[in-house]
């Protein structure tokens, strides 16, 4: 049995991300790597803006194993490393930002270009090439609005690309509204949710629980896998 058939949806505040969705700009079905809220403290209270679901592509699991398997869920979530491998690991992710209170796409995309900016800038990497990939992410919202249940939605390519859709309901479109080629900005994106300064730490703690989880059946199986096969050559070796 797959360790992936354990996995379930999660519900966040009112919004249900399934265990596996299909995003537009890829032919991959996707499992539910974790979920949880963007909010704020604001006056003393926490104001949680939107729900987010990141999905990863099922060898994401075999990619991540040889270097965390075995660790605890508490491991991972204390580890800047693991989630840093998440987002350059060479498989599809998936992320859906879905409102919890109306936002406009002005305010999300101008917010998100400036913090981009500001960190490639303070890594020394910002170039012509991530000035126009932000023009045309900024571009791209400039006339969205986004009420409560609606959604936006990144799918990212370890090859580079950044397909970007918006959904007004739960269903996912089957082509996105703009592909963006630069992979400084893909990353960023995932990074800017479960990154060291990642805005969502509940996210971030249902990733390093539910991966804890899956890397440990993955192990299992493996090693059940590996005493099988190796019994298999001693067998053969007997008959021979």
């Amino acid at each position: 049995m797959s360790p992936l058939t354990s996995i379930t949806g999660i519900q966040v505040e009112s919004h249900v991300f399934p265990s596996s969705v299909k995003p537009p700009g890829t032919a991959n079905y996707m499992f539910l790597g974790g979920a949880g809220v963007r909010g704020l403290e604001i006056q003393g209270k926490f104001i949680k803006f939107t729900a987010i679901g990141v999905y990863l592509e099922e060898k994401a699991v075999a990619s991540l194993a040889d270097k965390w398997k075995g660790k605890t869920a508490e491991e991972l979530a204390d580890s800047v490393e693991f989630f840093a491998d998440i987002v350059t690991g060479p498989f599809e992710k998936f992320t859906q930002v879905t409102m919890i209170l109306p936002l406009t796409g002005q305010q999300y995309s101008e917010k998100v270009a400036e913090n981009c900016v500001a960190h490639w800038k303070a890594l020394g990497i910002y170039t012509e090439a991530e000035e126009k990939a932000i023009e045309k992410f900024v571009e791209v919202f400039k006339d969205e609005t986004f009420p409560p249940g609606a959604s936006i939605l990144f799918t990212q390519s370890p090859l580079g690309s950044l397909t970007i859709s918006f959904s007004k309901s739960c269903c996912l479109p089957e082509v996105g509204n703009a592909v963006i080629e630069n992979k400084q900005l893909s990353q960023a994106i995932l990074m800017s949710i479960i990154g060291k300064q990642g805005v969502s730490p509940e996210t971030k703690q249902s990733l390093a629980e539910r991966m804890s989880d899956l890397l440990k059946k993955y192990d299992e199986k493996a090693s059940r896998n590996g005493e099988l096969e190796s019994k298999k050559a001693i067998l053969k070796e007997i008959v021979v």
